[in-house]
């Protein structure tokens, strides 16, 4: 029987073994989730590095939302990380869910990505 850390992996490694196959070059939105917070970064992997990042541990999140880990704060990370891509000249990603299945928290912030305006 395999442990919920070991299952974790093998969705991840799954996940980004299509990100690599479909991604051709294009930026990938990582999330990223605790128990308190969740943060997403836009990373170009061709040169290694990371082009826009959002987190409910900004101040500016800190001021409007009280609880950083329900789905309207990562509808809140997913419009200003959509914002700061544009601003990046970022327009299309491909979204790297990590280990986590694409539902509530991780939903609602791709969901906010892509009314933001960025392609995924």
């Amino acid at each position: 029987m395999l442990t919920s850390k070991e299952l974790f992996e093998r969705r991840k490694t799954r996940a980004r073994y299509s990100i690599r196959r479909a991604g051709k070059g294009k930026p990938r939105l990582s999330v990223f989730r605790s128990g308190k917070n969740i943060y997403a970064q836009i990373i170009d992997d061709a040169v290694g590095r990371t082009l826009a990042s959002a987190s409910t541990l900004e101040k500016s999140f800190k001021a409007e939302i009280t609880n950083g880990a329900g789905r309207t704060a990562a509808a809140e990370v997913g419009k200003v990380i959509a914002l700061r891509a544009k601003k990046a000249g970022v327009s299309e990603v491909i979204f790297d869910r990590g280990g986590y299945r694409y539902h509530g928290r991780i939903k609602a912030l791709a969901d906010a990505a892509r009314d933001g305006g960025l392609k995924i």
